[in-house]
């Protein structure tokens, strides 16, 4: 194919920013969107240049010019339209994480992906972000084998959506389903092995605790510790606090094993942060060797154009790279539906864990 004709279906915030990154593509773009309102719909559609908006999702599936699927609906409807995308329309498909919310929908989906005719792609952004694309490359070779795995995140509050969806966990699936199977994907991939038990105290301190919407309280949580035992002996943690955006980094990503220690520090949004403070913080890798001692400090930066078409510092641009050349038969899908799968399985252990007071099994 020349020129790949992606169909949207979601177009929110992240809707967008998919769009203004297949936009940066050679020979691609968004043919045709759905949304239920029809405001975001449109706007979307202009966004890519004068897409085709269908009335409904079944349009969108009928939709002729359209060779390959992004799905950025919210969580929890997730599960039902990779149903009806499988039963009538199996193209190549992006979908965002999480791939499902309830447990019940896990053999299913499963089956749909391992029956699935085309490349099946989970969209885990945070894997390409550059730090930590280089963090990956580095970090199993400088360490001398990972031994201890931290994931930091300190950020925003959740953002407004439609409909209020990501307030609510039987709609997001909790904190530690929708926010954090990005970095339970991490851990697996950068260990390089399977999660076996998981811990996790968590709970709402701060944010939305003022918010009602149809008489209803907000119940995600804003702050969390998970500990993840694994397979070969690794540990690793998540530090989860969501009312903490002042920080210089978002993300701190830090990996320890017998030779070195070695880091990513990954800044959040550029449009969050203040003009008074000046240029945003730049990405690094930091690598601290036991000897000889003395940090390397390696800066990361990211191309300003991709910086400015989202808010996953240019991750979700190289993320559609390799979808595209999944799509032409020249890469192999690189997080699988099983991938999705295994992140929503350990983001619903934390949630049980944190619930109960109790270790998980898986």
């Amino acid at each position: 194919m020349d020129t790949i004709k992606y169909g949207l279906v979601g177009c929110g915030m992240m809707g967008c920013e998919h769009i203004q990154n297949i936009n940066l593509l050679e020979n691609a773009a968004v043919t045709v969107v759905f949304d239920p309102v029809k405001e975001l719909a449109e706007a979307a559609a202009k966004k890519a240049g004068g897409a085709h908006v269908a009335t409904t999702f079944e349009e969108l599936l009928a939709f002729e010019a359209m060779d390959a699927l992004v799905v950025v609906s919210p969580n929890h409807v997730h599960a039902d339209q990779l149903r009806q995308i499988a039963a009538h329309r199996p193209l190549p498909l992006l979908c965002e994480k999480p791939l499902f919310t309830d447990p019940a929908d896990a053999d299913d989906v499963a089956k749909i992906a391992s029956e699935y005719a085309a490349p099946f792609w989970v969209a885990m952004e945070y894997r390409y972000m550059p730090p930590i694309a280089k963090f990956l490359e580095r970090a199993q070779g400088v360490t001398g084998g990972i031994k201890m795995l931290t994931i930091r995140e300190h950020r925003f509050p959740f953002l407004p959506k439609i409909n209020d969806w990501n307030r609510f966990n039987a709609q997001s699936g909790g904190t530690l389903v929708e926010k954090c199977c990005h970095f339970f994907d991490l851990m697996r991939l950068t260990l390089q092995d399977e999660p076996v038990r998981v811990m996790a105290s968590a709970g709402q301190a701060h944010n939305h605790l003022n918010e009602s919407y149809d008489g209803r309280v907000p119940d995600i949580w804003d702050n969390a510790y998970v500990i993840v035992d694994f397979a070969k002996g690794a540990r690793a943690m998540l530090e989860l606090c969501m009312f903490a955006e002042g920080a210089r980094y978002q993300e701190e990503i830090s990996a320890i094993g017998p030779d070195a220690k070695i880091e990513a520090l990954v800044p959040g949004p550029g449009r969050f942060w203040p003009e008074k403070l000046g240029a945003a913080p730049t990405p690094q890798v930091i690598i601290s060797p036991r000897m000889p001692k003395g940090p390397q400090h390696i800066d990361v930066p990211v191309d300003p154009t991709l910086l400015e078409a989202g808010d996953h510092n240019g991750s979700t641009f190289y993320q559609h790279q390799r979808f595209a050349e999944a799509i032409r038969g020249n890469r192999q899908v690189e997080v699988t539906a099983e991938d999705g799968a295994k992140a929503v399985a350990m983001g619903l252990a934390a949630q049980q864990s944190a619930l109960t007071g109790r270790a998980v099994e898986l």
